[in-house]
């Protein structure tokens, strides 16, 4: 294996002269750094990448942290769609993304402060914000560039996110324009920001319509196919009786969805649904359901560059800049009960 100094002696330099090269010195002139680079290629030297770090202060990798279990994470494909946008602006920076998965709050918090004492990462991309959040609150003692997909309950912080209120009025508005009345909110755990806003939304097109909010008809529950069924099944065998569904998540929805075929409900007549994300495979139920879109790849890839472009100049990691990205309601048929086009609303 080649050593620097392999490098060094047939370039004709010193190995301090071959470090800085590889370091991005402007102090070395064009003419070496190309001796340099052509010595390196003929001897297949690689730098240690870790070396090279050191060097530069900088190891051009960001961490991506999910806190929920590792089945979970990959099940759903919001978080794919947002790792595809982050990887897409990382590799048109050069930068690489180094995926932390934890199974809480804590442990979240635990590698978080691994990562960034041990210098292994230049920022952080938060995917999940919690009404009170540790996470923030370390990153923030740290002094740790990041940025926030979703919205900071807490402190002012740089973050990417859609109007989740605004979105969730206009879906249960959608409802209630088809003529549904008792509509079921599945909600994912309420300690984060994003169940909150998409409750908060839900309640306000109901008190807009002048119809009561009722509790019992609100479910609280974690993020998956299964856990929305189930949700629901609870509800049935209650008493508690519900014409439509608004699902905070489209696996809620097709939860929903499983619900209606199990106990022989005709959807959109005896249960409408909708599901949120608008997740490719939203069109390929039967029916087709209906879903709130969020642009998932563009909130990955946007959160990368707002870092990527703080990491470059510290200026423009301004706390409390929050970049709200356009969601648009899906219609098809899952809601469908009056007729009509499904077009978005």
């Amino acid at each position: 294996m080649a050593t620097i100094k392999d490098v060094a002696k047939l370039a004709g330099v010193s190995p301090s002269t071959v470090s800085r090269v590889i370091a991005g010195s402007d102090r070395i002139s064009e003419r070496t750094k190309e001796r340099v680079r052509r010595a390196m290629n003929e001897v297949n030297y690689v730098p240690n990448a870790i070396a090279r770090s050191l060097v530069r202060s900088r190891t051009r990798t960001v961490g991506f942290t999910l806190s929920r279990r590792a089945d979970q994470a990959f099940s759903n494909p919001f978080f794919s769609e947002v790792l595809r946008g982050m990887s897409a602006t990382a590799q048109r920076w050069d930068h690489d993304i180094l995926l932390s998965i934890s199974l809480d709050e804590q442990d979240e918090k635990k590698k978080c402060l691994q990562l960034i004492r041990e210098h292994r990462v230049d920022g952080m991309i938060i995917s999940t914000s919690r009404v009170q959040d540790e996470v923030i609150d370390v990153l923030i003692r740290e002094k740790t560039p990041f940025v926030v997909i979703g919205r900071s309950a807490g402190a002012p912080v740089l973050s990417v996110n859609n109007d989740n209120v605004e979105a969730s009025r206009r879906a249960t508005k959608h409802l209630l324009e088809q003529g549904y009345r008792k509509i079921a909110f599945i909600s994912g755990p309420r300690d984060l920001v994003v169940s909150l806003d998409r409750g908060q939304g839900y309640e306000k097109a109901l008190v807009e319509a002048e119809l009561p909010v009722e509790s019992k008809r609100i479910v609280e529950t974690d993020f998956s196919e299964e856990a929305g069924f189930a949700a629901l099944c609870r509800m049935w065998e209650a008493g508690v009786d519900f014409d439509a569904v608004l699902a905070s998540d489209d696996l809620f929805a097709l939860g929903a969805l499983r619900f209606a075929d199990h106990m022989g409900l005709r959807v959109p007549e005896e249960l409408g649904i909708v599901g949120f994300n608008d997740t490719p495979m939203m069109t390929h139920t039967h029916p087709p359901l209906t879903s709130v879109r969020i642009l998932s790849y563009e909130l990955g890839a946007e959160a990368m560059e707002l870092l990527l472009q703080g990491l470059e100049n510290r200026e423009k990691l301004r706390p409390g800049k929050e970049i709200l990205l356009p969601a648009e309601l899906k219609v098809r048929q899952s809601s469908l009960r009056q007729g009509g086009k499904t077009e978005k609303q």
